[in-house]
C-alpha cells in the first residue's frame, strides 16, 4: 500500500491518464428534512470538452442543471427556472512563481487542469483531487486504511480526521471523510462524511469508464426554446 505522500502525487494527474472520460456519481445527503439524491452525470474530452448534467432526486420530473464547455466558454442551462448563461472561461490564476509553478513546492502549487469542470462540485473535486488533497484533506489526519472496490474498480481506502473546513457545521473533532481512491488512474470514486459516527453524506461513482467511445453530438446543446439569457 502506498503512503500518504504517495498517494496524494498519484492523484494529482489523475485526469493526465485518459483522453475520454464517462463518469456517473450519485451524492446522498442526510438532513433533519431527510434523505436528498442528486445524480451528476460527466462526459469528457481532452483537451477542453466537457458536459456535466445534474439532475435532483427531489421535485418534479425534468428538474435538471446542465453545464458545458469546448475549454474557451461556458453555456448553463437550469431547466426549472429555464435560464441560461453563455460567457468565456474564467481566467485562471495569474502570478505563481515559474511558469507551471515547478519553483514552489508541491503543496503549494496551483493545479492547473487540463480540461476544467464546474468548480466546487463533485465532478471537479472526483476527476481534478489535487486541490482536494492539498485544501482538505492535508489539513486533517490522514491514513491508508484498506483495499476496496467501488463500481468494479479496485480502490484505495483513505481516512481523514478533523480536517480544517471553513463550514461551521463541520468544524467538530469528531468530523471524518473516508475517501476511495481509484488504484489505476487516481480519481476519487467514493467520498463519505461523518459527524459523531452518523454518515452525513455518502457520494460515489456508480459508473466511471476512461478511454470510453463518445457520441459524435456528446457536447452539442441548444438552448430552449423560451430560455431567459442571463449573459
Amino acid at each position: 500500500m502506498p503512503t500518504i505522500g504517495d498517494l496524494f502525487t498519484f492523484m494529482r494527474d489523475a485526469e493526465l491518464r485518459f483522453d475520454t472520460m464517462r463518469m456517473r456519481i450519485e451524492e446522498r445527503s442526510f438532513t433533519a428534512d431527510g434523505e436528498h439524491l442528486v445524480v451528476s452525470e460527466v462526459v469528457l474530452r481532452h483537451r477542453g470538452d466537457a458536459r456535466v448534467t445534474t439532475v435532483s432526486g427531489q421535485g418534479p420530473r425534468g428538474n435538471y442543471d446542465v453545464w458545458i464547455s469546448d475549454g474557451e466558454h461556458v453555456r448553463t442551462y437550469s431547466s426549472i427556472h429555464r435560464l441560461g448563461t453563455d460567457r468565456p472561461v474564467r481566467r485562471t490564476l495569474v502570478g505563481v512563481v515559474g511558469e507551471d509553478g515547478r519553483d514552489l513546492p508541491g503543496p503549494s502549487r496551483v493545479y492547473r487542469p487540463l480540461t476544467a469542470l464546474p468548480m466546487e462540485t463533485l465532478p471537479e473535486t472526483f476527476i481534478h483531487p489535487a486541490g482536494y488533497c492539498q485544501n482538505v484533506l492535508a489539513t486533517g489526519a490522514c491514513r491508508v486504511v484498506e483495499a476496496g472496490s467501488v463500481a468494479g474498480r479496485e480502490t484505495i481506502v483513505i481516512e481523514c480526521d478533523h480536517p480544517r473546513t471553513i463550514e461551521m457545521t463541520a468544524d467538530r473533532p469528531d468530523f471524518r471523510i473516508r475517501l476511495a481512491v481509484d488504484r489505476a488512474d487516481g480519481v476519487i470514486l467514493r467520498l463519505e462524511e461523518s459527524m459523531g459516527g452518523v454518515v452525513t453524506r455518502d457520494a460515489r461513482a456508480t459508473e466511471f469508464s476512461p478511454d470510453s467511445p463518445l457520441p459524435p453530438n456528446a457536447f452539442d446543446f441548444v438552448f430552449p426554446t423560451g430560455t431567459t439569457m442571463l449573459y
